[in-house]
C-alpha cells in the first residue's frame, strides 16, 4: 500500500517529488561530510606523530600540519626559534600558572640518518624531556631500563642562574662564509647610572679580528659622562695571548680586565684602562645583579659579508661597587645598570637602540641597518618586561624624532633630538613610549674606530655621527586589558 501511494504521488506531482528527493539527498550528503570531518579531527587529535599528550600543541608559524605529517618539503627542518625562552617566559611563565598546568617541549617524527660501520640508515627520531612529557600525560611505556632526565634535560628546563647567563651570554666564532673575518667583533657592554641621574659610565670589553687566526686582540673601553659636562674616554689594548673567551660560557678576560659570572648568576666586572689624553688610570670594580626574568634571549641576522648578533642578559639590573679615576672614586650601591652582548661585523653599520626603566616596566627597542641597505630602514622592535618577565613585543613603524638640540663634535655643530616617540598597536594591545632627551654626546665614526666599526668603511656613512643620549622614558598603553604606565631614566643611541 505504501509503495502504491508513493508511485501514485510521484506520477501526480513529479517535479515536487523530485525536489523533495533531491533535498533529502543533499541533507544526507551533508551529514556524511560532517561525520567524516569529525572522524578526521578525532583521528588527527589522537595522532602520535602530531601531538604527544596535553591539550594544546604549539607549532611554528606557517607550518602546514598535513605537509609536516606526510614529510613534504614544507615540513623539513622546521623549528621554533628561542624555544627555551618561549618555554620559560611564555608557556611556562608564572603569569599563566592559573591556566597552564604543565608544558612539554617535543620534536616528533624527525627524519635523521644514522651511520653504522659505513652504512647509512634513515631513522625516525623523537626528542623529548622525560619528566616534562610525563607531566602532560604522554610518557611512553618503558619495557626495560629507565627513562629519566639527564643533566642536559635539567639545564634545558630549569637552569641555574649562572647556567642561564652562560647560555644567553656566551661568545661566538665567525661563520665560515664570512667574507672578511678580520672585521669580526664581539663584546660585553655595561652601563651604570648614579643615584641622582647626573653621572654615568659605559664599559665595553671587546674582542676584535679573526679569532680563528693570529691577527686579533682585545680592547677595554670606558667612557664617563656628566650631564652638561665633559666626556672622558679611557682605553686599553692587548694582544691575543692576553685574551680568554669561550663559546661555552660568558666569562671573558682581557689583560687585567675581566667579566666573570658568579655562581649565583651575578656578574663581577673589573676593567682597567687609561685616559687617552692624560694617561690617568681608570679602575672599574662592580658587581652587577640582573633582575629575575628581565633578559632578551638573543637574535642574529645576516650572512655572507654581514652578520649582526645581539643578546641582553641583564635588561634590568643593579650595580654595586666603584669607579675610580686615579685616587678619586665614586661608589655605587644598587645603582641602575644594564648589560648586553654584541657580535658580528660592524663596518659601515648603523643602528637605533634604547633601553629604560619605566616604573615596574623595562623597555628595549632597536634595529640594525646593514651597510648596503639602500631602501627603507630595517624593521623596529620594542620589547617590554615587567616583574614576571617578558610582557609583550611590539613593532613600531618608526621613531618620530623631534629635533631641537645641538652639540659640538670635533668642532662641528651637530643637530640631535630633544624628544622622540614610538608607538604601536596589535589587536587590542597598544604601547606608546615618549623619550625626553636630557644629554647627548657625539662621535664622528669616520675619524677612528672608537668603539664599534672600522674607520675605512665608516667613511662612506651617510649619517656618520654616532649619538649617545641619556634621558627620561614615559611608557603608556594597554596590554591584555590592563593599563601600562611608568616613567624612568634610560639610554638611547642613533646616528646623525
Amino acid at each position: 500500500m505504501i509503495t502504491l501511494l508513493a508511485l501514485r504521488n510521484l506520477g501526480f506531482r513529479p517535479w515536487r517529488s523530485v525536489f523533495l528527493l533531491a533535498g533529502y539527498g543533499v541533507g544526507v550528503a551533508v551529514m556524511i561530510v560532517l561525520l567524516s570531518i569529525g572522524e578526521a579531527l578525532l583521528t588527527q587529535a589522537r595522532d602520535e606523530r602530531l601531538v604527544g599528550g596535553g591539550e594544546i600543541t604549539v607549532l611554528p608559524e606557517g607550518i602546514d600540519v598535513e605537509v609536516m605529517k606526510t614529510g613534504g618539503l614544507g615540513g623539513l627542518f622546521f623549528s621554533i626559534a628561542n624555544a627555551r625562552f618561549i618555554h620559560r617566559q611564555l608557556l611556562g611563565s608564572p603569569r599563566l600558572q592559573d591556566a597552564v598546568t604543565a608544558v612539554s617541549p617535543q620534536i616528533e617524527g624527525k627524519l635523521v640518518y644514522v651511520r653504522v660501520n659505513g652504512v647509512e640508515y634513515p631513522v625516525r627520531a623523537v626528542g623529548e624531556i622525560p619528566s616534562a612529557t610525563d607531566r602532560v600525560g604522554a610518557a611512553p611505556a618503558v619495557s626495560a631500563g629507565s627513562w629519566e632526565d639527564d643533566d642536559a634535560d635539567r639545564r634545558w628546563l630549569s637552569p641555574t642562574l649562572a647556567e642561564l647567563r652562560h647560555d644567553v651570554d656566551h661568545f661566538h666564532m665567525p661563520p665560515d662564509d664570512l667574507a672578511d673575518a678580520s672585521s669580526w667583533g664581539e663584546w660585553h657592554y655595561f652601563n651604570v647610572l648614579s643615584a641622582d641621574g647626573m653621572r654615568w659610565a659605559f664599559v665595553s670589553l671587546i674582542v676584535g679580528g679573526d679569532v680563528r687566526g693570529e691577527q686579533w686582540g682585545g680592547k677595554v673601553l670606558v667612557t664617563t659622562h656628566q650631564q652638561g659636562g665633559r666626556v672622558r674616554t679611557f682605553a686599553s689594548t692587548v694582544g691575543r695571548d692576553q685574551v680568554r673567551f669561550s663559546t661555552a660560557d660568558a666569562d671573558l678576560r682581557i689583560g687585567e680586565s675581566s667579566v666573570t659570572v658568579m655562581p649565583d648568576g651575578r656578574y663581577a666586572v673589573r676593567a682597567i684602562a687609561r685616559e687617552q689624553d692624560t694617561g690617568e688610570r681608570m679602575t672599574v670594580d662592580l658587581i652587577v645583579s640582573p633582575a629575575p626574568g628581565a633578559y632578551f634571549p638573543g637574535a642574529s641576522l645576516g650572512s655572507g659579508d654581514f652578520v649582526s648578533g645581539y643578546a641582553v642578559a641583564a635588561l634590568r639590573a643593579d650595580a654595586t661597587g666603584s669607579l675610580c679615576i686615579g685616587e678619586r672614586c665614586e661608589r655605587y650601591d644598587g645603582a641602575q645598570a644594564y648589560h648586553d652582548h654584541n657580535w658580528g661585523v660592524w663596518q659601515g653599520v648603523t643602528w637605533e637602540w634604547g633601553t629604560a626603566r619605566a616604573g615596574s616596566y623595562t623597555i628595549l627597542y632597536g634595529r640594525v641597518n646593514p651597510p648596503d641597505r639602500l631602501d627603507a630602514a630595517s624593521p623596529l622592535f620594542l620589547f617590554l618586561v615587567d616583574s614576571l618577565g617578558f610582557r609583550s613585543m611590539f613593532r613600531p613603524t618608526r621613531i618620530a624624532y623631534e629635533e631641537g638640540k645641538t652639540i659640538r663634535v670635533d668642532g662641528r655643530t651637530v643637530a640631535v633630538p630633544r624628544r622622540a616617540v614610538l608607538s604601536d598597536a596589535h589587536g587590542r594591545d597598544t604601547i606608546r613610549v615618549e623619550l625626553e632627551i636630557e644629554d647627548a654626546a657625539g662621535t664622528d665614526m669616520r675619524r677612528s674606530a672608537v668603539e664599534r666599526g672600522d674607520a675605512s668603511a665608516n667613511a662612506l656613512l651617510r649619517t656618520p655621527y654616532f649619538i649617545q643620549m641619556k634621558g627620561v622614558a614615559r611608557v603608556s598603553g594597554r596590554i591584555g586589558g590592563e593599563a601600562v604606565r611608568g616613567e624612568g631614566r634610560g639610554f638611547f643611541e642613533t646616528y646623525r
